[in-house]
């Protein structure tokens, strides 16, 4: 999928009375000045969240003029200087990756069902008993982890 947002400028763009930022060629530099500070690739979004809201936790400007330059929510850059200060840089470069895993359906809730089904409950009754989602059995079975009788 193409990236449509943020809208880097080609000319220098300022963000505040001393820092701009600019697109060259694939590069977004962002200056202080008219010198450069920090720089990305166009289409490097983690690097683009992390120095956005380092200027704004750093006051060296606000999102509404990151918002105002780069055509995106206010919001956006909002909950990206709370991430900055809440839980560090590095949430930026390695994001969790919890896809696919289902925060009910522990190893142990995975015996207690085995357990309920073997019992002959159904997928219904089983999933009540434990507390989960009947799709959530439904999955486990058609994945194999559970086994119906």
């Amino acid at each position: 999928m193409q990236m449509q947002l943020p809208l880097f400028p080609d000319k220098t763009q300022l963000l505040s009375a001393s820092w701009g930022v600019r697109k060259i060629d694939d590069s977004v530099y962002y200056l202080h000045n008219g010198s450069p500070v920090y720089t990305h690739h166009k289409d490097d979004i983690n690097t683009y969240r992390f120095v956005t809201a380092s200027l704004i936790v750093n006051n060296y400007c606000r999102a509404i003029d990151l918002s105002k330059v780069f055509n995106v929510s206010e919001r956006n850059f909002q909950r990206y200087a709370k991430r900055l200060r809440e839980e560090g840089a590095e949430t930026f470069f390695k994001p969790k990756d919890e896809r696919g895993n289902c925060h009910k359906m522990t190893p142990d809730k995975l015996k207690e069902a085995q357990k309920y089904l073997d019992e002959g409950y159904s997928q219904l009754k089983t999933a009540k008993e434990i507390n989960v989602n009947e799709a959530s059995i439904r999955y486990h079975i058609k994945k194999g982890t559970l086994k119906k009788k």
